[in-house]
């Protein structure tokens, strides 16, 4: 049995009308019955509630402590789980929230999937490696467009070029956010990222700048902190990562807006006020949009003897896309569970598995 926690959020109820279309009837869950009952009665679903306490006060993300438990799992989210196999996890921003539902799945030897796309979730998941291989659990983030597609890129880049030390990843298109993914890119931090030499280094917004050949036409882009950062790594065991986001002229000032203003964003007050902000005026991209909207990919990996190779791919709308793969990365894994332990999709499913989503 398949249960979608944050099922009534923007991506949630895609990913949910993605289940019903493919014949998969998953159990609905949240923390709020009352946002729930109507997706629950249009496709005459399971419905369970259960609050999901946040894993740390609201603030910057931070990694859990190697050798450090999370907070434990009440007994109602412990009930949540009675009966299933494997978790989709949709409620972000998931610095806040994924901890506590791993370590929830982890008790309950269930299999831990989510669609995050940040770092510090990354880097916290990975560190459970080693339990869930204990308890056979299969704890695998990031299988919407974070990080399905960059992640598979990754892996058949690097299987092209063995021995490459450097990987770069960048994506452009898009027809705006999610609440879910406004909150993350605003509350989330202002620090960029990139890998160096096998560890995860800090570097300023907007780090570096080129000029990238996607496939539909170049452009300029700045260096953003993805999640391939962490799961390429993963992947790929390329010790030095950047990855960038072409952004539309005249926009690269946001960032470092963004950091002009943090210290306001570090007040409680300020935060609860932004987020009831985006609560109610941020909707996400229309159905025509996601219909219509492409998303373009480009890699490239630098072997030390300077020989390079790079590609690129085009997906449909990031939230069109994220609904397909989850779903598809939620069954297989109903069905056919990768070995126990972390993963990332390429990891889990092959680097074959993007032109096998695009197929679907």
């Amino acid at each position: 049995m398949l249960l979608i926690y944050g099922a009534n959020g923007y991506t949630g109820q895609l990913i949910v009308a993605e289940c019903v279309r493919r014949g998969i009837r998953p159990i609905v869950a949240g923390r709020s019955a009352d946002a729930l009952r109507p997706l629950a009665l249009r496709y005459d679903l399971e419905m369970r509630v259960a609050p999901l306490s946040q894993s740390h006060t609201p603030g910057r993300p931070r990694l859990t402590p190697p050798g450090t438990l999370p907070p434990a799992p009440h007994d109602e989210l412990l009930s949540l789980l009675e009966g299933v196999k494997v978790v989709l996890h949709c409620a972000g921003p998931f610095f806040r929230t994924s901890a506590l539902m791993v370590q929830a799945c982890l008790e309950a030897g269930v299999h831990y999937l989510d669609i995050t796309g940040e770092i510090a979730v990354f880097e916290a998941c990975r560190q459970r490696h080693a339990v869930a291989r204990e308890r056979q659990v299969v704890i695998l983030p990031g299988v919407g467009f974070d990080v399905v597609p960059t992640d598979c890129l990754a892996a058949r880049l690097a299987a092209a070029l063995p021995g490459a030390s450097l990987l770069e990843l960048a994506f452009a298109g898009g027809g705006g956010f999610s609440r879910g993914t406004f909150k993350t890119m605003l509350l989330g931090g202002t620090d960029g990222a990139i890998r160096q030499d096998g560890a995860i280094v800090s570097v300023p917004r907007g780090w570096r700048t080129q000029r990238i050949r996607f496939r539909d036409k170049p452009r300029d882009a700045v260096t953003i902190p993805w999640g391939d950062v962490s799961t390429a790594q993963w992947s790929t065991r390329i010790p030095n990562i950047h990855t960038y986001i072409a952004l539309p002229g005249g926009t690269r000032w946001l960032s470092a807006m963004q950091t002009l203003v943090q210290p306001l964003l570090d007040i409680p007050a300020t935060r609860r006020f932004i987020e009831r902000q985006i609560d109610g005026n941020v909707r996400g991209p229309n159905a025509s949009v996601r219909a219509s909207a492409q998303m373009q990919l480009w890699g490239r990996v630098t072997h030390p003897d300077g020989r390079t190779v790079e590609d690129t791919v085009t997906t449909p709308e990031g939230y069109r896309f994220t609904a397909l793969a989850a779903v598809e990365s939620a069954r297989r894994v109903l069905e056919r569970p990768p070995t126990a332990g972390y993963h990332t999709p390429a990891t889990a499913f092959g680097y074959d598995y993007l032109h096998e989503l695009l197929k679907l």
